[in-house]
């Protein structure tokens, strides 16, 4: 259907795939059922409105091929657990993770969008944002306590923010036992705003500090690629 702007009858459409005439019908029927094909008065087929979505979702996943390798290469090279966050539509969600069995991730016991006040990640990439936006987020999520460590006063969390410099931690804020650094990522524009974070044993924290150079090396390569994809 898409190699034909004007759209298509099904038997055109039948002979070009292929297929018997009845089996293009069950199949148009079955798409057009789903919002992925549309049959218009005169009995052309044209693509129908859901076919956007699966061109959203091919951006995702061009996102993960190009990023997993990088987070995968932290892995094996810091051994802990790696993360990918971006603050897309006034949110911030993890992309991707990279894991392994001696490398496990932190159990998400509580949705990210309650706690992102409580991990490197999250505080990572609401020190990218400015003013307003940095407050219009926090105005929408309560710092929640979710463990003795967790910054739980707003002019607190602001002042942890401003001093990061770079790098910012999460010392057992989001769950007793463990530790994250993240550092930020942009595209070269600098639109774009990510993390790329790590999860360890809190007594592993400090070597990981010492080792930040690692993680802003694997933090520009992730950089490269955005511009490459999220245009």
């Amino acid at each position: 259907m898409a190699s034909h702007p004007n759209g298509a009858p099904a038997k055109q459409l039948a002979r070009e795939a292929g297929l018997p005439l009845a089996t293009t019908y069950h199949l148009l029927r079955t798409l057009a059922h789903e919002g992925y094909a549309m049959r218009l008065s005169d009995g052309v087929w044209v693509l129908g409105d859901r076919v956007q979505s699966l061109h959203g979702q091919s951006k995702t996943q061009q996102l993960l091929a190009r990023v997993r390798p990088a987070l995968a290469a932290l892995r094996d090279e810091l051994g802990v657990a790696a993360y990918f966050g971006l603050h897309e539509n006034d949110e911030i969600r993890i992309v991707d993770i990279a894991d392994g069995p001696r490398t496990p991730r932190v159990d998400l016991w509580v949705g990210f969008d309650d706690a992102a006040h409580a991990t490197a990640i999250g505080k990572c990439m609401l020190g990218q944002l400015d003013d307003e936006r940095r407050r219009d987020y926090l105005a929408r999520h309560p710092l929640v306590d979710l463990t003795p460590h967790t910054i739980t006063d707003r002019q607190q969390l602001l002042r942890t923010l401003a001093k990061s410099s770079g790098l910012s931690l999460d010392h057992e804020e989001y769950a007793i036992g463990t530790g994250c650094a993240a550092v930020p990522v942009t595209d070269a524009t600098g639109s774009v705003v990510g993390a790329l974070a790590i999860s360890c044993r809190t007594s592993k924290l400090p070597k990981i500090e010492a080792s930040v150079h690692r993680m802003q090396a694997t933090a520009a390569r992730i950089q490269r690629t955005l511009s490459l994809t999220l245009t």
